[in-house]
């Protein structure tokens, strides 16, 4: 009897420290590095009320607003589609919009629970069975990138989806399928962290000074930059024809500007991350050095000795050679600077086909330009301290075996201090959005290499 009392008093006493060590932590996992709002312990309650409960009780449900433990508002709705129906627990954001009267334009702050943003948990369902389809996660200030979960059987699977590829697909994770009803986002991280490839989409803030300060002194100067064909300044810095090396007469009404092509403009670029170190501009002859081998016999072959096909691709590949050796202060041929951005993080693509295997890089091609935005996001994440020259391989239109690099362009992605992905690109002394560029590279192929960016960047004036 003693024996008894005694033993039920030590687990009584085994259960209370149990819990005493428990309440020391947050139940919910508030914190993680992506600062994620958490409705954990809201979707606690709502796994037989709203996740298991059949179609028809939720339709009869209106959509709910509840709190988290630190004062985070979400809504709980739901939504049909045709074949499927998804139930959303997405947190409230602050939406500025403008109102329009008769005198004037006044903006207001309004609340609204986006399914997509960052923080927003949604299930899909089988509209016909009840069964579910998939749950997912999203995490990021950009909407399209996200994780998901799909249950086969008795095990889950896991997807990461950026910008429309897979950067990860189908992977098995060890975790029973209910557990996902309640998991944080703090837990699913944890539960994947070694499987899953969070460098693709870890934004860490601070880390693109140099980029941003080389985009605004590259705008100050637009202005005073003329688009002219075969120019650009040689390592003196005196106006010269790309193609022969010869002099070049600036014309009257360019006069006081700095005239340039395409190519050019990206070698003033780089030029201003390399006299601050050397003192000089880039020799021409250097960057014409052919990178690609034609067969003599070919087709393209031929072609390349009368024209030249690879032309911004030799040219951006050397550009971005002479940058690195400056910076390292050793001298780099192309071949070994390392500076081809060869990286495939996608597996496959989501199209409006269906799911198709994705090419990622092709050697001395690049990438489909369609494709470009995914990998200039896992970029600007993986190598922050770095821009990228971009050779645009082109299909000709009398031609379609011929493919010339002609085109090229200076492209730098970052994170903004929100944690949201931009792109700023620059192509015959204009800037573009990445979305205008790839619109209008839609149909062809584009080749990057990467050049380290710098505070000490002083591109050449006019003088």
């Amino acid at each position: 009897m003693f024996k008894g009392v005694g033993h039920m008093n030590l687990r009584v006493v085994c259960v209370f420290l149990i819990f005493s060590v428990l309440s020391l932590f947050p139940v919910s996992a508030d914190y993680n590095r992506f600062a994620v709002p958490d409705s954990s312990e809201i979707r606690r309650e709502l796994v037989e009320t709203w996740f298991l409960a059949p179609l028809e009780d939720l339709r009869m449900k209106n959509s709910e607003i509840r709190r988290n433990e630190v004062g985070q508002q979400f809504q709980i709705r739901l939504e049909e589609q045709d074949s499927s129906f998804t139930i959303f627990v997405s947190p409230e954001v602050n939406m500025s919009v403008d109102v329009y009267s008769d005198k004037k334009v006044s903006t207001v702050t309004t609340q609204v629970y986006p399914g997509d943003a960052s923080g927003s948990w949604m299930l899909v369902r089988d509209r016909q069975s009840g069964d579910p389809l998939r749950i997912r996660y999203y995490f990021s200030s950009n909407s399209d990138v996200y994780v998901q979960f799909t249950p086969s059987k008795e095990r889950t699977f896991a997807d990461m989806v950026i910008y429309g590829n897979y950067a990860a697909r189908s992977l098995p994770v060890g975790i029973p399928y209910d557990r996902f009803y309640t998991a944080s986002f703090a837990d699913i991280y944890a539960w994947t962290a070694k499987t899953l490839p969070w460098q693709y989409c870890t934004v860490r803030e601070g880390l693109y000074h140099s980029t941003l300060q080389m985009i605004q002194i590259i705008r100050e100067c637009i202005p005073e930059i003329v688009y002219a064909d075969d120019a650009m300044y040689d390592g003196n810095g005196k106006p010269v024809y790309i193609s022969t090396g010869a002099e070049r007469q600036i014309d009257e009404k360019d006069a006081g500007k700095l005239s340039l092509s395409g190519a050019g403009f990206v070698k003033w670029v780089v030029d201003g991350l390399v006299v601050p170190l050397r003192g000089s501009y880039i020799k021409r002859a250097p960057l014409l050095v052919p990178t690609v081998e034609y067969k003599k016999t070919g087709f393209p072959g031929t072609l390349d000795s009368m024209y030249d096909l690879s032309f911004s691709l030799d040219w951006t590949r050397n550009l971005a050679a002479a940058s690195f050796s400056v910076q390292t202060d050793k001298m780099y041929l192309y071949r070994s600077a390392g500076v081809d951005v060869s990286i495939v993080p996608f597996s496959s693509e989501l199209t409006p086909n269906g799911i198709v295997n994705s090419t990622g890089y092709i050697r001395d091609t690049g990438y489909a330009a369609v494709n470009l935005q995914g990998v200039l996001y896992v970029l600007a994440a993986t190598e922050p301290y770095y821009c990228y020259l971009a050779a645009i391989r082109q299909t000709s239109t009398g031609t379609p075996e011929v493919k010339p690099f002609n085109d090229c362009a200076v492209i730098f992605p970052y994170f903004d201090s929100a944690g949201r992905f931009a792109c700023t690109v620059f192509q015959n002394g204009t800037e573009l959005t990445l979305q205008n560029f790839v619109a209008r590279y839609k149909n062809d192929f584009v080749h990057l290499v990467r050049v380290r960016t710098s505070d000490r960047f002083f591109p050449q004036q006019v003088k």
